[in-house]
């Protein structure tokens, strides 16, 4: 069994070129607050991971549609039973490249993800125009934007929890 765990593991860090990493629970704690202040519509995970956020936000919001996006096996068969066990009928968890989703039904993007993913994701958002009016991104700036609020954690790096208002009359860096 821990041979397929690891297996999987590597073989999802290799094709992906990333691991699943989890946030930590400062910036957990960071980014439901920050949803606090988005309003009532779809909240779309960007690389859910184990679904520690997810299934925390579905949890937190029962009445607003949450969903999932995650590539990794493992990690997405997880949370798949995570939200099986607890009921959750306000998550759906898709096993999808969210590069190629549609995410025009969002209003909040949230991710924790990497440099390189971050410039592919201001891309998608300036080519699609969807109607998304909020991303929240774990430590990793979203270039050509300007965040309209930080929380910096009380951790050894003071990592930044950024909020971006994406409305099409907000400014672009």
């Amino acid at each position: 069994m821990m041979v397929f765990v690891a297996s999987s593991i590597v073989y999802s860090t290799i094709k992906l070129g990333i691991t699943p990493m989890p946030s930590s629970n400062k910036a957990y704690l960071a980014m439901m607050q920050l949803v606090d202040e988005t309003g009532s519509g779809t909240i779309i995970d960007l690389g859910s991971g184990w679904g520690n956020f997810v299934i925390r936000i579905a949890k937190k919001y029962p009445q607003r549609k949450i969903v999932g996006y995650e590539l990794s096996y493992l990690p997405w068969l997880t949370s798949s039973l995570l939200k099986k066990v607890l009921g959750l009928k306000n998550l759906t968890l898709h096993r999808q490249n969210f590069y190629k989703a549609d995410l025009s039904k969002a209003s909040v993007l949230v991710c924790y993800l990497f440099p390189e993913a971050m410039g592919k994701i201001d891309e998608k958002l300036r080519l699609e125009q969807a109607d998304i009016n909020f991303l929240i991104s774990n430590n990793f700036a979203l270039p050509s934007w300007q965040p309209s609020k930080t929380i910096r954690l009380d951790d050894f790096y003071k990592s930044p929890v950024y909020l971006y208002k994406i409305g099409k009359d907000e400014a672009k860096l």
